[in-house]
């Protein structure tokens, strides 16, 4: 008899592989589904796993509930949680080990200009992201480039990853790993709100990478307007021109309601900008003697 598998699964990626699956090998080896709610996303796709794993009679449990497996191999996708388990455990991680070990990995990657990302499949251990990889699967980044569509990229590897782990659990093949190269491990810090922050003080190319690398699913980067905290979701770099008192976070032109603030290196104009509190556009401006800060 084939083996099967437990999943915990969170997000897109953790659908997509979960629905890859199913198109490919189908729900007959899949034991169980563990997911959550995620308050910390716009955007959780709690809703769609739930669903998908209803249509195919899948067991879909809260991590909460979650029972113990009896597969030999667990993955774990988008999880945020320790897992006890006596499962094999697989984790997927958002980074090609050992590179970004921790937290955000793929949000620190975009916001730092990497050329490549991607994903590594490692078995757990105690300590995190160190384990022996089964797998990795990279793409190079083209620069903008939002982190919505950075993720659904990545989706794709995680599912390719996942469907040739998968082939050789159900086949009863060994899944094989190496270990990793801890002379070249670096890390990733996790965010919270305070690194939302946009920091007026770094060049316009540097702050709209930021931008498009904290929007949608997540809540988006932010910055303070006249005493008011909004949210900046759409921008571009402008032009630089020669500013004598440069002073970052000032509102130097107003094009067709669009303000272009001065950074520490050239211009960004912010195209759309929402304020936190009751997410109303704020975007045309007509004020413009205004800081942000």
């Amino acid at each position: 008899m084939n083996k099967t598998f437990s999943l915990y699964l969170m997000n897109e990626k953790g659908y997509t592989v979960l629905e890859h699956i199913i198109q490919n090998v189908g729900s007959d080896h899949i034991e169980f589904v563990i997911s959550s709610e995620d308050k910390n996303v716009i955007k959780d796709y709690y809703s769609e796993i739930k669903c998908i794993c209803q249509e195919n009679n899948i067991p879909i449990y809260n991590r909460l509930d979650a029972p113990k497996s009896n597969s030999e191999f667990s993955f774990a996708i988008g999880w945020r949680w320790i897992i006890n388990t006596d499962s094999k455990l697989i984790v997927f991680h958002d980074s090609l080990l050992p590179k970004y070990r921790g937290f955000s990995p793929l949000v620190n990657a975009l916001v730092n200009g990497e050329d490549i990302v991607g994903v590594t499949a490692l078995y757990a251990t105690e300590e995190y992201d160190e384990g022996d990889i089964i797998g990795q699967q990279s793409m190079k980044v083209r620069y903008p480039i939002k982190i919505q569509d950075a993720i659904k990229d990545m989706s794709t590897l995680y599912s390719n990853l996942a469907l040739d782990i998968v082939e050789r659990i159900v086949s009863e093949q060994e899944v094989k790993a190496v270990k990793q190269d801890n002379a070249q491990a670096t890390y990733s810090l996790w965010r919270d709100e305070q690194d939302y922050e946009i920091d007026w003080n770094q060049s316009a190319h540097d702050i709209k990478r930021f931008i498009d690398a904290t929007g949608f699913p997540f809540k988006g980067a932010k910055t303070t307007m006249d005493g008011m905290q909004v949210r900046v979701f759409e921008s571009e770099v402008i032009q630089d021109v020669v500013v004598e008192n440069r002073t970052p976070g000032k509102v130097i032109f107003m094009k067709e309601g669009f303000p272009v603030i001065v950074c520490k290196e050239g211009l960004l104009k912010i195209v759309s900008m929402r304020d936190e509190l009751n997410n109303s556009e704020l975007i045309p401006m007509k004020k413009f003697r205004v800081r942000f800060k």
